[in-house]
């Protein structure tokens, strides 16, 4: 009931950005404007991603630790593993039969220097994981995460060892847990602030996309899709959820509604990690949902289900491709794209910012036919990333809230008490 004196999180957020959308189309597009609105737009990235990696580390450390002292750990991340290859595999469905019977009018094809590179090195990430000094992983500029997951882990693991000597550090890891929450849940409070900078940075470029009109019919087409998705397919998805014993059946539009905020703040941030702090303190306090289990799924879901972003680079790939070649894409090429696509999204995690752009990079490179076509879509770049983002964080959002359903972790909320 505490909540009902302040002004709800997603009002700061849809506030703060109504304000920059109408700053980004008022202003001028000079370059003067363009670099300031960059550097703030940086700025604000580092503010809200500042307390991130101290809370995210220690509570997903003592939830391992308790999950494995109950032996749900192993089952659980099974079960998440689960669910995001489905969501993920449902998500690139869509989208794929989406692009393939709207099929927007042809991109111009022209001539790009491939100025702009995008790395998607699997390998280089896999070795990120285990630096040569395990506290190094801590070091990081927090936009690679899997190494600081991979500690809480081995810490989580450590904290089991002999309760003489680990309990003092059991109850020294939980209250810094819980001091980091507190810290990261001051920095949400103050994201509709930063969300002015963010949304007019993003509309002064969107104003500037919509004038040569080149890109209408996709923006349009995936506008559509991630409505259709985030506010309409996935939210009904929670019908299936079995009904508990003494408890109502979910209601997907509470839920939606405790998802806005993140969303809000995925769509004009283009960075899941810039999200998640949003994520985790609505997971809490909006959700009820106990710590053990927000931490792991929100890590993993974070981490590995990027299917919106993998649903946005393929869905732009298909209308390349098709500019490309008159006779369009044949069914073998879908179902080798779309398999790619699925596989691409759960190695997104290194492109917290970027996802649905390098998934579109990774796609053009490794079909030899289109090579450029994520450089002939450089200037919407920004809109894709927007679009992938906000579907990441949905899915990470009802996955979360799915999983607690189902594991038992989840206290019922009225909506009218969500942060």
């Amino acid at each position: 009931m505490q909540y009902h004196c302040y002004m709800k999180i997603w009002i700061k957020l849809l506030i703060g950005s109504a304000l920059g959308v109408a700053f980004g189309f008022a202003a001028p597009e000079t370059p003067r404007m363009m670099e300031a609105l960059a550097w703030l737009e940086q700025f604000a990235l580092r503010v809200g991603r500042y307390a991130l990696v101290p809370a995210l580390l220690f509570s997903l450390a003592i939830g391992i630790y308790e999950l494995r002292k109950d032996a749900r750990f192993w089952p659980m991340v099974l079960k998440n593993l689960l669910m995001i290859a489905a969501a993920s595999a449902a998500v690139i469905l869509v989208g794929v039969l989406a692009a393939l019977a709207v099929s927007p009018s042809g991109i111009p094809i022209t001539a790009e220097e491939q100025l702009y590179a995008v790395y998607f090195d699997v390998a280089g990430g896999v070795k990120e994981l285990f630096p040569f000094n395990m506290l190094s992983a801590l070091a990081g500029e927090g936009t690679f995460l899997l190494p600081v997951y991979v500690f809480a882990f081995f810490l989580g693991i450590g904290l089991s060892y002999d309760k003489t000597y680990s309990k003092p550090v059991i109850a020294l890891v939980d209250s810094l847990s819980r001091i980091f929450f507190h810290i990261a849940s001051l920095f949400v409070e103050i994201l509709g602030f930063l969300m002015i900078a963010l949304s007019g940075y993003w509309a002064i470029r969107f104003r500037g996309v919509l004038q040569t009109g080149v890109f209408n019919e996709l923006m349009l087409m995936l506008a559509v899709l991630a409505l259709a998705l985030g506010f309409g397919i996935l939210p009904a998805l929670l019908y299936l959820l079995p009904k508990s014993k003494g408890r109502p059946r979910t209601s997907p539009w509470a839920v939606l509604y405790g998802s806005f905020g993140p969303a809000i703040a995925a769509f004009f941030s283009g960075d899941v990690n810039f999200s998640l702090p949003a994520l985790l303190r609505h997971a809490k306090e909006s959700f009820g949902i106990r710590r053990r289990s927000s931490a792991l799924t929100l890590a993993m879901f974070t981490a590995f289900c990027r299917g919106g972003s993998a649903m946005v680079g393929v869905v732009a790939f298909i209308v390349v491709f098709n500019s490309y070649f008159n006779i369009g894409i044949t069914a073998a090429e879908i179902a080798a794209v779309s398999l790619h696509a699925l596989g691409i999204s759960f190695l997104l995690a290194r492109h917290p910012g970027s996802g649905a752009y390098a998934a579109l990079a990774a796609l053009s490179l490794g079909f030899g036919r289109v090579e450029e076509g994520y450089l002939i879509l450089r200037p919407i770049a920004f809109y894709l990333i927007a679009i992938g983002t906000f579907l990441d964080v949905m899915l990470a959002s009802f996955g979360n809230y799915a999983a607690a359903r189902l594991g038992g972790f989840a206290e019922e909320k009225k909506a009218r008490q969500f942060i």
